[in-house]
């Protein structure tokens, strides 16, 4: 289980969260993403499904809803797009722990789950009952940004859950009338916190206009346009979660029973 998380809103978390699994997928894993934003859930937009999709039920148990490969379930599927959830901490945990124990998620690989923004009752309560194995912080450049960055990565070590690593998005533009580069937010700071922390940096992704429209029409960047820039920076974060993975599994004990 890969928990994304960020210090704060708006540096574009669930983006990552859904091209993150959409590459690990394309590698070849079974692979689920879990909406665990509570309060704004926007999965099943990003993978193009239409308000108002709900999951089946089998045997008393949710059933994924599947796009580009991967299975979700997220609390938009629950509610509608218009009924806000005005739930206390408790409440929401709740609610949480319904979608994760309730959904029959199948044999999967890899389980991504979208964090909501902040360290408060959710992401405690993911942390104390559900086994994560690693957490990817995403962050942008700006100095505000990357303090809150700090304290979500604090957190996760409080509850010995290891940082895989960081995203810095929004890192570059590149205009596209000219080609010209620019650092509108600033630089160097994922790799600041990254060396900070004794973590790495996944990789920068640029703010392009094409992840913006691919992602606002439930067409993610990594299956629409497999060959751009970005897709190329998900793909390489992705290898780097697998290899993660693969070395946490390996370093796993082993138990062996004997009937002597």
């Amino acid at each position: 289980m890969i928990a994304v998380a960020s210090g704060k809103g708006g540096v574009g978390k669930s983006t990552v969260s859904v091209n993150l699994a959409l590459a690990l997928a394309q590698t070849g894993l079974k692979v689920g993403v879990l909406d665990a934003d509570i309060y704004g859930p926007s999965q099943g937009a990003l993978l193009g499904l239409p308000e108002g999709t709900r999951p089946d039920v089998a045997n008393e148990l949710l059933q994924p809803v599947t796009a580009h490969g991967v299975g979700c379930m997220s609390m938009g599927f629950v509610t509608s797009e218009r009924t806000p959830a005005i739930w206390r901490g408790p409440m929401a945990s709740g609610a949480l722990q319904q979608l994760l124990t309730q959904t029959e998620w199948g044999e999967l690989d890899v389980l991504v789950v979208d964090m909501p923004p902040g360290t408060g009752d959710i992401q405690l309560t993911l942390a104390q009952r559900v086994p994560i194995t690693g957490a990817v912080i995403v962050t942008t450049p700006q100095d505000i940004a990357l303090l809150d960055a700090r304290k979500g990565i604090e957190m996760f070590r409080k509850v010995e859950i290891p940082v895989i690593g960081i995203v810095e998005n929004m890192s570059t533009h590149v205009c596209s009338n000219c080609g010209h580069t620019e650092a509108v937010f600033g630089s160097g700071g994922g790799e600041s916190v990254a060396q900070d922390y004794d973590t790495r940096l996944l990789g920068h992704l640029p703010l392009a206009l094409e992840v913006r429209e691919q992602s606002d029409a439930g067409k993610p960047i990594v299956v629409s346009s497999p060959d751009a820039p970005a897709s190329q920076v998900f793909k390489e974060i992705a290898t780097q979660v697998n290899d993660f993975l693969r070395d946490a599994v390996s370093e796993a004990p082993v138990i062996n029973i004997l009937d002597d």
